[in-house]
């Protein structure tokens, strides 16, 4: 049972089960490491949109991070939906606490329907207090341009000016995954190492990609756990999350998650 590998999601509640914490800990089963959960924030959320956020107390995200890692450890974290710039501040010295490695932050800001996940004020605690922690951040094109103060984020040598500024903030490597770019292929830029690294695939036809983000920072944080190295990680989530958009599900009368188990059912490997 020690080898066991154990992987934290520190991030809010999707009653929809779509993203958040059930994306994450969905991922975690598939990608055979124990998934364990610090929740941030309660959502009432379906493929519709968010149609609720009540964040949790801070004594509650205290006494979540505490009964888990002063017993259980972790292999890996990853971050999610924070909301606030307090919550932010409560994770990160607990972070610094427990001297917690292979740490991938996912900076949610904006839900697929459009509602804001984090509060403006917080996102200078974001880049000043949990960046430089980070193993790697997994920002989207969006995620970026409002990290980097609105910087115009068109083309793939806009993603790595954006991944190298980014980098600056502390954090051992950036991801800027190029899902909202045009074209028939979507690349994704890693910059890690001092060295760039790109990860293209087919684009896929199908507005049910729910909870994405999530997934794939799981998948990511999940094979950090096992002692890959990040552009390994990054290579492997980038395979499952590209299976699990291809066979998505059409579910709800909105935007449908994707389906975590696609890849064990559907893929050769």
């Amino acid at each position: 049972m020690n080898d066991v590998r154990k992987v934290l999601t520190i991030a809010g509640s999707d009653s929809g089960g779509g993203a958040g914490i059930q994306a994450d800990l969905k991922t975690f089963q598939e990608r055979n490491v124990y998934g364990m959960s610090a929740i941030t924030a309660l959502t009432a959320q379906n493929t519709m949109g968010v149609h609720g956020i009540f964040p949790q107390s801070l004594e509650s995200i205290n006494q979540q991070l505490d009964a888990i890692l002063s017993d259980l450890g972790a292999d890996a974290v990853k971050t999610g939906m924070l909301f606030s710039g307090d919550i932010i501040n409560t994770v990160a010295i607990k972070l610094r606490d427990y001297h917690v490695t292979n740490l991938v932050i996912d900076p949610v800001m904006i839900a697929k329907g459009g509602s804001t996940l984090l509060e403006e004020e917080a996102i200078e605690s974001l880049k000043t207090e949990l960046f430089p922690l980070a193993s790697l951040i997994t920002p989207n094109i969006p995620e970026a341009s409002v990290l980097l103060h609105g910087m115009i984020i068109e083309k793939i040598e806009d993603m790595e000016e954006a991944a190298m500024k980014l980098s600056r903030y502390g954090c051992n490597g950036v991801l800027i995954k190029g899902g909202h770019m045009d074209g028939l292929d979507s690349v994704d830029v890693l910059y890690a190492n001092e060295k760039l690294y790109y990860f293209e695939s087919r684009r896929i036809d199908t507005k049910h990609t729910h909870g994405t983000g999530c997934t794939f920072s799981a998948c990511i944080a999940a094979e950090l756990a096992k002692g890959h190295p990040i552009p390994q990680a990054v290579s492997l989530a980038k395979d499952f999350i590209t299976t699990a958009i291809k066979y998505s599900l059409n579910i709800g009368h909105g935007i449908g998650p994707t389906n975590h188990s696609a890849y064990r059912m559907h893929s050769k490997v």
